[in-house]
């Protein structure tokens, strides 16, 4: 039912549907978001991601690592053999490693870098000569990685050994640097 009221000139149009006029649904209804209103809302969001990410960056910062290097690998603990399994007076070499693993007389073991103490240079196991040669610059090195030929300034450096149930391990991760 449509009532109409007004002197003619400025009529106005009133809806009495179920009850409710149409100008009261017009001040009870919200208001048609603006612009400036929509881009508040989206910079906030913007700001609770930007808020969640550096919050994350600094979890992960202080948060410890876990060591990424598996058993076997270098700057882990390698498994060399067992103990029968290398002579007296031997020198064996460990590619993966990066070592070389030195059965002394006495029964006793060392393991020595494969880096000359020199240049950095890899040193190899010359059986006839029964040395270490570096082949940058002429250094030498007895089994025991002692300089026997200059211009290396000192000897190899070692890494531990221990053995545990006749099995020798080397850990690569604790290199020893020995003095001049």
């Amino acid at each position: 039912m449509v009532q109409r009221t007004g002197d003619g000139a400025g009529m106005a149009v009133e809806d009495w549907s179920d009850g409710v006029m149409e100008q009261d649904k017009a001040k009870t209804s919200p208001p048609e978001p603006s612009r400036r209103s929509f881009l508040k809302k989206v910079w906030m969001v913007l700001g609770f991601v930007a808020l969640a990410e550096f919050i994350g960056l600094v979890v992960a910062f202080l948060k410890p690592r876990k060591p990424r290097i598996k058993e076997g690998d270098f700057g882990g603990i390698i498994t060399a053999g067992a103990v029968d399994d290398f002579a007296p007076n031997s020198v064996t070499a460990f590619r993966q490693g990066k070592f070389y693993l030195s059965r002394l007389e006495d029964g006793g073991f060392l393991a020595l870098s494969r880096k000359c103490t020199h240049l950095g240079c890899t040193v190899t196991w010359d059986s006839e000569k029964k040395r270490f040669e570096c082949p940058c610059h002429a250094s030498a090195f007895d089994n025991k990685g002692n300089v026997i030929n200059p211009p290396a300034p000192r000897a190899l450096d070692l890494y531990a050994v221990s053995i545990e149930n006749g099995i020798v391990k080397v850990d690569t991760g604790r290199k020893a640097q020995r003095k001049s």
